[in-house]
């Protein structure tokens, strides 16, 4: 029987898995993929950006209710999921920015962050890996410093001399990036938006974008799971805290968005398998691989 396929999401906070990826994954749950998430922080730092949850009593239990939020991400997305038990950094806001609290996420070694998630790998034994590029996506600390740890894990997690105290070694064959909004796609959806005469909530944003954020170009796979776009969205709404239901990232119909852009887009950035670009499966090149061992 062909090996059960093995797919780890790294991501910095609860809420991230819902917003990057989601629909991906939850394609591959469908496909019999297990699919383990695997979160850096808790979040404790994180602001309250839906204005209905604004109020003192959240504040004071934020911890306790992000996790109850993940679990029920998690379920809706039908993944397994995994605490690495780091602190939130929080996002340093000012001109010059203040120093990041003492003992967060974002000013450990990653050489030293990277044990835990060493540690899950070799335990999990993921054929994939996902997580974020050099820029974590956006310039939070939490989100570059998951990339850290990640780029160090799954180079360490096969090599026998690397953390021999946290088991046998496993070597994920592909690493990917999440890629996140580049500008055909915002344009797509912002075309699309006006050609169905509804107002685009793009406009503006367009208006200001910059080529130096644009990572386009560097996208290699694109997995359609437009049909899994619903349970994204669910899934993003779990989180409350983060998210306004009534907000600007449900303004855009799903119809819409299934057929603009019915796929998720990842940067391949490493793999020991033969699988040439462009991709449209993140398992593309294991499962012949897995074939041929067979054989």
């Amino acid at each position: 029987m062909t090996e059960q396929m093995r797919l780890m999401a790294v991501h910095a906070h609860p809420d991230d898995e819902s917003s990057k990826g989601a629909a991906t994954m939850a394609k591959y749950v469908a496909d019999g993929v297990q699919v383990l998430v695997a979160t850096c922080t808790g979040g404790e730092r994180g602001s309250v950006l839906n204005p209905k949850m604004d109020r003192p009593e959240v504040l004071a239990d934020i911890t306790n209710i992000r996790r109850a939020e993940m679990a029920k991400a998690r379920e809706i997305l039908g993944v397994d999921q995994a605490w690495l038990g780091f602190i939130d950094s929080g996002l340093p806001e000012g001109d010059p920015l203040p120093p990041l609290p003492e003992g967060c996420f974002g000013l450990q070694d990653p050489e030293e962050a990277a044990k835990p998630l060493v540690k899950l790998i070799r335990e999990f034994r993921p054929h994939v890996m996902t997580t974020y590029d050099e820029n974590g996506g956006y310039p939070h600390p939490d989100h570059i410093m998951c990339h850290k740890i990640s780029v160090v894990a799954f180079e360490a997690a096969g090599d026998p001399e690397k953390y021999p105290e946290l088991g046998e070694p496993w070597q994920p064959m592909k690493l990917y990036y999440n890629s996140g909004w580049t500008r055909a796609r915002m344009l797509a959806l912002h075309e699309g938006m006006l050609a169905a005469g509804l107002e685009s909530p793009y406009t503006e944003w367009l208006e200001k974008w910059s080529d130096r954020d644009d990572r386009g170009d560097k996208i290699t796979t694109r997995v359609e799971c437009g049909e899994f776009f619903h349970i994204r969205d669910d899934a993003l709404r779990a989180h409350a805290t983060q998210v306004d239901p009534d907000g600007f990232w449900f303004r855009i119909p799903l119809e819409l968005q299934q057929k603009v852009w019915p796929t998720e887009d990842f940067e391949l950035v490493r793999s020991l398998v033969d699988s040439p670009v462009p991709e449209s499966d993140l398992f593309a090149g294991i499962h012949e691989s897995a074939v041929r061992s067979e054989v």
